[in-house]
C-alpha cells in the first residue's frame, strides 16, 4: 500500500473570492491486492482547516486495518468525511473493479456511464479578462463564473454581464464562494436571473446562511461550504434549492452516494463538484453527477499536466473515464 502527497501545478491561476491557485497538493492512496491495484485521489482545503500533510497523517491512522483488509464500511467508521477517507474509499472501488473485473458504476448498480456535460469556470478577474475566458470558451454549454463582492452590486453585476455578453448561448452558473451578505445576493438576484443564470452557489457564509430562508430567491441557489455529508441536509431546508456533492467534503464515493440519494430524497437538486485535482479524483465523481442536474467537473482541466491516461473534454462533455485511469 502507498500513501504520497503529489504536486500538480496550475495552468495559470484558478481565482475565487477566497483565494488563488497556481499549484494543487493532493493525498493519493494505491492499494494492491494480488496482480490489481486501486488509486484514489484527495485535494486538501484550507476553508475547512485542511492541510496535505494532515490528511496525509490522517490517512496513516487506517494503514494497518486497510492492510489487514478494512473494508468501505469499516473505513466509513474509523475515520472521519474528508480529503484522506475520500482517497482511500475510491482507491477500494478502484481495487474491487480491478479485483473483479466489473466496472465500477456496475458494482455500485448505476447504469452505464455517457459523457456528461460539465461547467468551465471562468475564474474571478476585472471584467475585461472574465470576458475574454467567457469568449474563448464561448461554444461551450455551461460556464461557472467566480463572483466577489469587488464593486459592490455594480462589480457584481458588470462581471455577469460582460460574461453574458461574450458567450450568449451558453448556461451560467455563478458561485460566491460564501463572499456575498443577505443584502448584497438580494440586490444582484434578480438581475443574475434577468441574465439566465441558473444556479448561485453558497452567495453567504456557512455560519449566516439562515438568512437565506427570508429571502426571495430569483436564483435558486446551491449550498456548497454549508453542505457536506447527510448530517448537513436537515439545516439547509428553506434555505436552499440545490446542494453541491464533493466526494471530498463526503469522505469518498460511498459517502457521495448516499447523500445524493438522501438529497434528492428531501427534494433538492443536485450539482456534483469537485476540487482542483487530477482526473483520478474527477472520475469517481463521474458516477455521481450522471445523476444531477449540474456538474461541475472541470478541476483537472485547470492543471498544466495530468495523470497519464487523464480525461479530456470534448464539446464541454467529461468521460467516461479509462478503467487504465479508475474504476
Amino acid at each position: 500500500m502507498r500513501l504520497a502527497l503529489e504536486r500538480f501545478a496550475v495552468a495559470g491561476v484558478f481565482r475565487t473570492s477566497r483565494d488563488e491557485k497556481r499549484e494543487v497538493e493532493v493525498v493519493c492512496c494505491e492499494i494492491e491486492q494480488g496482480s490489481a491495484t486501486g488509486r484514489g485521489e484527495g485535494a486538501p482545503l484550507r476553508r475547512y482547516g485542511q492541510s496535505p500533510e494532515g490528511e496525509l497523517a490522517a490517512a496513516r491512522t487506517v494503514l494497518r486495518a486497510l492492510e489487514h483488509g478494512m473494508d468501505r464500511t469499516a473505513l466509513g467508521a474509523a475515520l472521519g468525511p474528508g480529503p484522506a477517507r475520500n482517497a482511500i474509499d475510491c482507491a477500494l472501488w478502484d481495487l474491487e473493479a480491478k479485483s473483479t473485473g466489473r466496472p465500477a458504476w456496475q458494482l455500485a448498480g448505476l447504469a452505464p456511464p455517457a459523457p456528461i456535460v460539465t461547467a468551465f469556470t471562468v475564474s474571478l478577474d476585472e471584467p475585461a479578462a472574465m470576458a475574454a475566458a467567457a469568449g474563448a470558451h464561448a461554444e461551450l454549454p455551461l460556464l461557472k463564473v467566480k463572483l466577489g463582492r469587488e464593486g459592490g452590486r455594480e462589480g457584481v453585476c458588470e462581471r455577469v454581464r460582460t460574461v453574458r455578453a461574450a458567450a450568449p448561448r451558453a448556461r451560467l452558473v455563478v458561485d460566491a464562494n460564501e463572499a456575498w451578505t443577505a443584502e448584497l445576493y438580494a440586490s444582484v438576484a434578480p438581475e443574475l436571473a434577468a441574465l439566465g443564470v441558473e444556479l448561485c452557489e453558497q452567495p453567504l457564509p456557512a455560519a449566516d446562511d439562515a438568512a437565506l430562508a427570508g429571502l426571495a430567491h430569483p436564483v435558486p441557489v446551491c449550498a456548497d461550504e454549508s453542505c457536506h455529508d447527510r448530517s448537513s441536509l436537515a439545516a439547509l431546508a428553506g434555505r436552499y434549492e440545490a446542494v453541491n456533492v464533493k466526494l471530498d467534503k463526503a469522505g469518498g464515493l460511498t459517502a457521495a452516494l448516499a447523500l445524493a440519494a438522501a438529497a434528492r430524497a428531501a427534494g433538492f437538486e443536485l450539482m456534483v463538484g469537485s476540487m482542483v485535482s487530477s482526473s483520478l479524483a474527477i472520475a469517481p465523481a463521474l458516477l455521481v453527477a450522471a445523476q444531477a442536474r449540474w456538474a461541475d467537473l472541470d478541476g483537472a482541466l485547470w492543471l498544466a499536466r495530468d495523470r497519464p491516461a487523464g480525461m479530456r473534454a470534448q464539446a464541454g462533455r467529461l468521460g467516461p473515464a479509462p478503467s487504465a485511469l479508475w474504476g
